[in-house]
């Protein structure tokens, strides 16, 4: 009910359509529209798929990500925090444009509001923010965070949850940040993308990520300023 109650409010290409529900008995049921390519992971994480995938459709997929929590979070009629983004939760058009569903831990946060805390912690870790998983504090930021890891993993093809770095133990928001320190951030990308791409936005939408995971929640930009940041040619802070 959680699902039906949030996502019938919102109205967003980027965002799932629910077209019904059932609640009858043990029924449990959701409809949504047909979405004929699934979900993202079995894109990114797939050896053969992920070559569907070339660097424009990522960068669109990144892309529409951003634009759908940036109508959750500002624009809609609730002020709504997904709190479980990630890969399987992103469904794929016949087009690839990205839908954002499963609203069932979602949460309306009120206009003025900067955030919540809550005794249950739920949703996937590897994606949770730090101040989530560890003291139970979410707010808009939240999103932001895993918004981030989401398009670490579109850029290299990689979980986040189950890299694994021959030479270091760091997970891979861990071996982004060392590579970009180190001036090697393209290394991050996904082998089978080769030279196709523009390493100006490769670098770039690595840059964005890792803004949106600085240490404070406070520092992570708004996804309006990700949206931004991502598809101008200012200077990055």
């Amino acid at each position: 009910m959680n699902e039906v109650l949030y996502i019938a409010k919102l109205q967003h290409r980027n965002l799932v359509k629910i077209l019904g529900c059932c609640t009858e008995g043990q029924e449990k049921m959701l409809i949504y529209e047909y979405l004929p390519n699934g979900s993202l992971d079995s894109f990114i994480f797939d050896d053969t798929q992920s070559k569907v995938l070339d660097w424009r459709k990522r960068f669109h997929i990144i892309n529409g990500i951003a634009r759908g929590l940036m109508y959750m979070h500002q624009d809609s009629q609730l002020r709504i925090i997904h709190l479980d983004l990630k890969a399987i939760n992103i469904l794929l058009d016949k087009d690839m444009n990205p839908k954002i569903t499963d609203f069932g831990l979602a949460k309306i946060c009120q206009e003025n509001d900067i955030g919540a805390k809550t005794n249950r912690v739920v949703g996937t870790y590897g994606y949770l923010s730090p101040e989530y998983a560890l003291h139970g504090q979410y707010s808009v930021k939240s999103d932001v965070f895993s918004f981030s890891i989401l398009g670490l993993e579109i850029v290299s093809g990689k979980s986040n949850r189950k890299f694994c770095h021959p030479a270091h133990n760091f997970n891979l928001l861990g071996h982004a940040w060392n590579l970009y320190k180190e001036g090697r951030s393209t290394e991050l990308l996904d082998e089978c993308l080769g030279d196709s791409c523009s390493t100006h936005e490769v670098v770039r939408s690595i840059r964005v990520g890792l803004l949106c995971v600085q240490q404070c929640p406070d520092d992570h930009p708004s996804m309006s300023s990700a949206v931004l940041m991502s598809n101008n040619e200012g200077v990055l802070p």
